[in-house]
């Protein structure tokens, strides 16, 4: 076996092998410049770009890419489904392959490449790690105060209403180990956007998988528009709060007669 057939087989030290996960739509101005940056910062991974029939070309940008480099693979999709679609399809597309864990990232250059191999450091000993904004030694950068304090308060809310040890629910810099993908019910999830990262959240702690959090430094994108809606915000809301009112049911019934009927 040749030198680079045996780096592929290997992977990333301690982890194995690694897929990075870049769902795109509308992403030409970033595509080839965040793809660059995660094959520099972590050259023992593979990345696949998962494009929704972007109009304006990002799909086949994509192609030349990975015409160039057969560590870059790109998921072609019908259409525009939303993020927790395409990394849905991502997770899949790396379970089938054999990928011993799968990271999240954006392609808008908000989640630093250059974070990457401290996530997958932290992978060795854990089962999902999340690219925190909000732990000691993050920091965020060119983000207007509304953004600021949503995030803040979005993410004290979830981690209130849900009971979770997590102080970024809401992050989508993460690294899942297949074994913590197939301990999700990943057939149950039907969010999008803020509400997909806090779901899968909620059920990797809901099945005792080991999470961590490393802190990064996110930025506001420079190119591109965000795909950021009033709605996705209104969805992760809603949601929280009914998975929220659902647990707190459940762990009532889950508790003896005599102390359910307390006081």
């Amino acid at each position: 076996m040749g030198v680079a057939a045996d780096r592929r087989t290997v992977g990333h030290p301690g982890v194995g092998r690694v897929l990075v996960v870049i769902p795109t739509y509308n992403e030409a101005d970033n595509v080839r410049r965040i793809v660059d940056r995660v094959r520099a910062a972590a050259p023992a991974v593979d990345v696949l770009v998962a494009d929704d029939n972007s109009p304006d070309g990002t799909g086949a940008i994509a192609d030349t890419i990975a015409g160039n480099d057969p560590r870059v693979h790109v998921l072609h999709r019908p259409g525009k489904e939303g993020l927790g679609a395409a990394y849905l399809a991502g997770f899949a597309w790396a379970r089938r392959r054999g990928y011993d864990a799968v990271v999240e990232m954006d392609a808008d250059g908000s989640h630093a490449p250059e974070d990457l191999p401290a996530l997958l450091a932290a992978a060795r000993d854990a089962d999902v790690v999340i690219g925190s904004r909000w732990t000691r030694g993050a920091r965020v950068l060119n983000w207007p105060w509304r953004r600021l304090l949503l995030s803040r308060v979005g993410n004290l809310y979830a981690r209130v209403a849900l009971g979770m040890p997590v102080s970024d629910a809401t992050g989508g810099y993460r690294v899942y180990r297949s074994s913590a993908l197939d301990a999700i019910d990943l057939d149950s999830v039907r969010s999008q956007g803020y509400a997909f990262q806090v779901e899968l959240s909620r059920l990797a702690h809901r099945a005792g998988v080991r999470i961590v959090e490393v802190p990064i430094t996110f930025a506001e994108r420079e190119h591109g528009d965000s795909k950021m809606s009033p709605l996705i915000v209104a969805e992760a809301l809603w949601r929280v709060t009914r998975w929220g009112v659902r647990d707190r049911r459940a762990a009532v019934r889950a508790r003896p007669a005599a102390l359910a009927r307390w006081p």
